[in-house]
């Protein structure tokens, strides 16, 4: 802890100078973080030309809202764009690795979409130029690889614009609704229609002249080569592209889950004074919608659907189902697979499909063959857990994948050796090699502009901070290019020689930096912005201690330790939430409220420890899945272990450790207090998860499966179930507006607690409050709660 010692203290005020350390309060810590603590930079971004670096801000929270900044390359102090420039701002520099196609060849022009229309922006003469001015939605603007015209998305189809002549040609014909169907004549009616041609000249004359106007209509259609007219029901159209070559359009077509299984939350404080329904996620087990990958030749005039269950194991039961007896049926274990993509290769000779389980259990990365729609496995990940890890989505949306400068090899991101490192596959040969290793996890990586070299962030060093890598690209010895000890977020210069840096550390919230990379090597950092406010420094806020706590199956958890000058007999254990979220790090905590109470607690005598339990990010694979099928075993485990530690090294009994945490936090704080009681002497669970079988399904069903077919997983993983174990105080709180963890879920535990004849519990709910809270004086009273709870259950003057 780097705090001024009672020695200082006292040698100052002998010198004649009186210092106090200012008195912390819930009030005061929970107020308006923008005056209080002085709000912090976030969002930098570089002008194009690489001159500006932007960011937003609101120094020391002295407008209503953040305001838009810029800074020199060389440095120097921030200026206030205005509003006049701010509003007519060309687009922001968002990496090349993000440009496919979104500049031309040379760089020197780039296409970007600006409230539904089109812009290009020539990068040399900085001079912008507006494309379209439509009531229309234009999106995903891309140019021809040789730059001449830009394709875009209108209307679920495709369209090019000519940026020589003007000319607007559209490519696909994607209709919604169902192709309309000839009427055929029953007997009676052709006969009543033959019988009129027969009869009458008149009509002769006009059946001859349609049918040769319509025959004339057709001749005409297909000298002007149209595409070919698809209609796609009442589907959704996604991931709609064009391939390079201009012969190929891919698109998705898929279905939403069923309307009627959404969830409904009540909002009691309205302006109108009515009490008004949201409507909400649905919860989990709810049945797929559908998804079907399309591919449109348009030389042979044709579209067709591609089987994604031509993967192996596409029919696989996972070992849990096996257990149960069910084994491999093409009808009954057909898995639910859906695809990202195609990444096509720039020279438009390969294309490449991210394939994923519903279940998550496995992914492939497959090579599509448009002409036939064959795919073939460049690699497969599988796991029995869930598929997941940075870079390698699982709540939905794109992996981290692209393809390198050469056009024949394929990157991505796996963590088939328990870390997601970096890998490229020869789409060829299908020969995959390994370009990142170690106890560590690398976040985001990019090619630069020559091809040459590859950046990312990685946790190399230390889990608990974050630095800026580079690396050749054909992998090898790697460079770390930030030095500031903490986390490191890098936007980098479109020349690639100046860090834009987002930094921060335990005890002080991100500032803007810049650092030059001179001849490739890293100058020296210079800070740009000063955001916190003199009252808020006045402080010496700790700089928490990183240790590890030894746990019952023999590994090191990671602790945050904040040690009181004077212990006065008791701990707090804080649980972060999410889960799948690292708190202990040397950067500023997304959780500085708790950071600030902590701070707080150990004024008043009291040790904290704040864990990285298991299932917590930044650890690699197995710290991840521990919890499969068990939510609140081994993590839970992980503070029933750390109580021990509290007593034996410090003293400190059972009945003086209080525990309490929001969202996963509060539902492992019900775990806790529930099933390992003994073991704490009160909680505060707050937003918490009561039965899972009642949260969202994208989440839940990679760590439980699904309540239908592993429901003893659900079981022991949900609190409601092990209600009957509460006899230490537990308070709860809950926003009235949570559209996450909604307040059914409390209030059906509420019941339970009723029935079972508990009464050591309290509820305090907050009207106006949806998941996070954002309201100060909804803040100051759930706070003010849970220090009045710690007080009287395990502080020296604790009730007995």
């Amino acid at each position: 802890m780097k705090r001024l010692t009672s020695g200082w203290i006292l040698l100052l005020m002998l010198g004649g100078v009186a210092w106090a350390q200012p008195q912390l309060t819930v009030e005061k810590i929970m107020q308006d973080p923008k005056t209080w603590i002085g709000d912090w930079p976030d969002n930098p971004f570089w002008s194009e030309d690489g001159q500006y670096l932007y960011f937003w801000w609101n120094p020391k929270g002295q407008f209503p809202s953040d305001s838009l900044y810029r800074v020199s390359r060389s440095g120097g102090a921030p200026e206030k764009v205005a509003p006049e420039e701010r509003r007519n701002l060309p687009p922001a520099f968002d990496g090349w690795h993000h440009g496919e196609w979104v500049y031309d060849a040379d760089f020197r022009r780039k296409v970007f979409a600006r409230d539904g229309d089109l812009y290009l922006y020539d990068r040399t003469t900085r001079r912008l130029t507006r494309l379209t001015r439509t009531a229309e939605r234009e999106s995903n603007p891309r140019f021809t690889p040789d730059g001449q015209a830009v394709v875009f998305v209108k209307e679920n189809n495709l369209f090019q614009l000519d940026l020589r002549t003007g000319a607007l040609t559209q490519l696909t014909d994607l209709r919604r609704g169902q192709e309309p169907r000839e009427r055929r004549p029953d007997a009676q009616d052709a006969f009543l229609e033959a019988q009129q041609r027969a009869l009458f000249e008149v009509i002769r004359k006009r059946v001859e002249m349609r049918e040769a106007r319509e025959k004339a209509q057709e001749r005409d259609r297909k000298a002007e080569n149209p595409p070919p007219t698809f209609y796609y029901g009442d589907k959704n159209v996604e991931q709609l592209q064009l391939d390079p070559t201009g012969r190929f359009v891919t698109f998705a077509l898929t279905t939403d889950e069923p309307r009627e299984k959404a969830t409904a939350v009540m909002d009691y404080v309205t302006e109108s004074g009515y009490a008004r329904e949201l409507r909400a996620r649905p919860k989990v087990g709810v049945p797929p919608g559908s998804f079907e990958l399309y591919v449109q030749d348009l030389m042979r005039d044709t579209t067709y659907r591609v089987n994604l269950h031509q993967v192996p194991g596409a029919y696989d039961v996972p070992e849990y189902l096996r257990e149960q007896g069910v084994e491999p049926d093409s009808q009954k274990t057909k898995r639910f697979l859906y695809a990202y993509g195609p990444y096509w290769s720039g020279d438009g000779r390969y294309a490449v499909l991210e394939v994923r389980a519903r279940d998550n259990k496995d992914r492939w990365i497959v090579r599509l063959n448009p002409e036939t729609g064959r795919l073939t496995v460049l690699d497969r990940q599988h796991d029995e857990a869930w598929i997941a890890g940075p870079g390698i989505s699982w709540f939905g949306g794109r992996s981290t994948m692209g393809w390198l400068p050469d056009n024949r090899h394929f990157y991505f991101q796996s963590e088939r050796t328990g870390y997601s490192h970096l890998y490229v596959v020869d789409v060829e040969t299908g020969r995959i090699r390994q370009l990142t290793d170690g106890a560590f996890e690398v976040f985001d990586p990019f090619i630069s502009r020559d091809g040459r070299y590859w950046y990312f962030t990685s946790s190399e060093g230390s889990p608990f901070e974050r630095h800026f890598y580079r690396m050749p690209i054909d992998g090898g010895p790697r460079e770390r290019l930030t030095t500031l000890t903490g986390r490191n977020d890098v936007v980098l210069s479109p020349d690639e020689q100046v860090m834009g840096i987002l930094y921060s550390y335990s005890n002080r919230p991100p500032e803007i930096y810049l650092q030059p990379l001179r001849r490739g090597r890293p100058g020296e950092p210079q800070r740009i912005t000063h955001s916190p406010t003199d009252e808020w420094l006045a402080y010496s806020w700790r700089d928490p201690e990183i240790r590890f706590i030894p746990a019952s199956d023999g590994a090191q958890v990671p602790a945050r330790v904040y040690e009181p000058d004077s212990l006065n007999g008791a701990a707090v254990f804080f649980v972060h939430g999410a889960g799948y979220l690292q708190n202990v790090h040397r950067w500023w905590s997304s959780y500085f409220r708790e950071y600030m109470f902590h701070n707080l607690l150990a004024d008043r005598g009291y040790l904290v420890l704040d864990l990285d339990y298991r299932g917590s990010a930044g650890y690699g694979r197995d710290w991840r899945t521990a919890i499969y099928r068990h939510m609140g075993g081994r993590d839970l485990q992980d503070y029933v272990d750390a109580a021990r530690y509290v007593q034996e090294r410090y003293g400190i009994p059972p009945e003086r450790v209080f525990i309490y945490g929001g969202s996963y936090g509060g539902f492992l704080t019900l775990m806790a207090l529930f099933t390992e009681g003994e073991h704490f002497g009160g909680g505060a669970a707050l937003r918490a998860v009561t039965d899972w079988a009642h949260y969202n399904h994208p989440y839940t069903s990679n760590i439980l499966n699904t309540p239908e077919t592993d429901s003893i997983a659900y079981v022991r993983s949900s609190p409601i179930y092990h209600a009957e174990g509460l006899e230490d105080p537990l308070l709860m709180c809950h926003g009235l507006v949570d559209t996450n963890v909604q307040p059914q879920d409390i209030f059906r535990l509420v019941q339970r607690l009723i029935e079972l004849g508990k009464e050591n519990w309290e509820l305090a709910v907050y009207p106006v409050e949806g998941h996070g809270f954002q309201e100060p004086s909804s803040w100051t009273d759930e706070y003010r709660r849970i220090l009045k709870l710690i007080e009287a259950t395990v502080g020296p003057d604790r009730r007995r």
